[in-house]
């Protein structure tokens, strides 16, 4: 079952009447999901964004525990959920249960929304057989959005689970004639080739710049999920390629401060290639669209503003990350990314080496939130954190109307840098500038001569705590030695979760 908030029918209605009628005006508004019945009028060509936003709403809906699951193996975040999900605790030293209700929550929700997908492009094929040259264009380029979805989701699961099932239509009886299951490989692959066909029909803009789907995918979300694809695939040119055409556009910017890119102030910035939207539609009660922050919160903490919520203390930053910030001499990025108590700092200055730290790191944030003493752990995370103040006046929920980056064009920037220096040539910047860029927002020195190493090194600072890319790339890099830390003992045979048992007793493929 999806664990999301939705809103009420009224509104729903209301959504779908504004998106017929091109009305889909607000900053960050996703449209909701369009239940197909008996007698739909296929010649009525507006039921093509009403399967389109039925797409989104499925891809947008991630259930709480999904995010945690994809990100919390890695060596920049802990797990907080003993007590109440030690099975999840258990899963971030590598110890996994197949029985684990999270476990099975991921995999299957994903497919549905897979699937749902595959539902959205069947209805708008339909539409399509009725509809004028423009409809259909319109339709194509609908479709195409839509595999970008999907194709984000298979990215994902197979980055969890390995081998996966690629569904090529809405129907889930198929799958169950499958014989021998898609390597990761052919998954990575399928991605890749996926965004091919996707990239000449969307749009050539910013998320932001959409008019009609503000924050919708274009053919630079398309490009960066085919640059991640072929990451996994080790083929460094095809990254270099396709995140030199996102950089070479010239339409990306890094938006200037770090702190408040994952506020509300960096919602759908220059910076965003996809993001997952939320809102609170700029009103302090009734109807919302929204995520569920409170994993990610301080169990106790006391807000600027009266009134608003905590969280529950199941996402914590690793002592490992913050030194290895120390180390560095990172200021706005670590304060942005964690969020510390007093037990918290005072374990820090047990290690000598720590014993004077910088006069930012405090129990209190900038925007006067303080962050009080819980049991879970020592801190939370600061990029899954909405200042209370930024709260709309009369919502009391943990990060309400926060929208959930996925893709930053930062990360664009330090693929392109990594891919250069694993063997890949292009022309449109060197490896050191597009370092620089990021290092220089983050007020970091400039690089001359970048490393692999470096480029590393860059990503941890700059994307940890962000969807498990720190895991993955110790995995693809085969830095297995750097997962082993504070008594967590990683082998190779742990890169996968299993697969779930309620999957494995109705698709026997995935037992053998």
């Amino acid at each position: 079952m999806k664990r999301f908030i939705k809103i009420s029918k009224p509104s729903l209605v209301l959504l779908f009447v504004l998106a017929v009628w091109g009305c889909t005006d607000k900053l960050d508004e996703p449209e909701l999901n369009n239940n197909f019945a008996g007698g739909t009028d296929f010649t009525d060509s507006s039921g093509m964004l009403l399967s389109t936003v039925g797409a989104y709403e499925a891809f947008y809906s991630r259930g709480w525990e999904q995010p945690l699951i994809i990100s919390v193996r890695g060596d920049d975040v802990n797990s907080g959920g003993l007590g109440d999900q030690p099975e999840f605790t258990e899963m971030d030293k590598f110890n996994y249960s197949k029985d684990h209700w999270m476990v099975n929550s991921l995999w299957e929700n994903t497919y549905a929304d897979v699937i749902s997908a595959h539902t959205a492009m069947e209805q708008i094929a339909r539409y399509q057989e009725f509809g004028s040259d423009e409809e259909i264009a319109l339709g194509n380029q609908y479709i195409a959005e839509i595999q970008v979805l999907r194709g984000m989701m298979l990215f994902q699961i197979s980055q969890v689970y390995g081998d996966v099932f690629i569904p090529e239509s809405s129907d889930t009886e198929l799958l169950l004639e499958v014989e021998t299951l898609p390597t990761k490989a052919e998954v990575m692959q399928h991605v890749s080739d996926q965004m091919d066909l996707a990239i000449p029909l969307l749009p050539e803009m910013r998320p932001n710049e959409r008019t009609d789907l503000k924050g919708g995918v274009t053919k630079y979300t398309a490009l960066a999920i085919k640059a991640l694809a072929n990451q996994e695939l080790e083929n460094y040119q095809a990254v270099a390629d396709a995140t030199g055409q996102i950089i070479a556009s010239g339409k990306f910017s890094l938006y200037p401060d770090f702190y408040e890119l994952f506020k509300t102030p960096g919602k759908l910035s220059d910076e965003s290639i996809l993001d997952l939207q939320y809102s609170d539609f700029n009103q302090g009660e009734g109807d919302r669209f929204a995520h569920l922050y409170a994993p990610y919160g301080s169990v106790n903490w006391t807000p600027a503003v009266e009134g608003a919520a905590s969280g529950w203390g199941f996402y914590e930053p690793s002592f490992k990350f913050i030194k290895f910030m120390l180390d560095r001499g990172e200021t706005v990025r670590l304060e942005t990314s964690v969020l510390f108590t007093d037990r918290g700092i005072a374990e820090l200055q047990t290690d000598a080496a720590y014993s004077d730290l910088p006069s930012f790191m405090t129990n209190v944030t900038r925007d006067g939130d303080k962050i009080n003493d819980f049991s879970r752990g020592y801190f939370s995370s600061g990029k899954h954190y909405l200042p209370s103040n930024q709260l709309i006046a009369g919502r009391t929920a943990y990060g309400s109307n926060k929208n959930y980056n996925v893709i930053r064009y930062a990360e664009i920037l330090l693929m392109y840098a990594e891919a250069l220096k694993q063997g890949a040539s292009s022309s449109v910047m060197t490896a050191d500038q597009a370092v620089n860029l990021v290092r220089e927002r983050a007020g970091m020195p400039a690089l001359s001569g970048v490393t692999l190493d470096q480029i590393v090194d860059e990503k941890f600072a700059e994307l940890a705590m962000e969807w498990g890319k720190r895991y993955y790339d110790m995995l693809r890099l085969k830095k297995y030695d750097e997962l082993s830390y504070d008594g967590r003992t990683f082998t190779e045979d742990k890169k996968y979760l299993p697969y779930p048992q309620p999957q494995i007793d109705q698709f026997p493929v995935l037992d053998n």
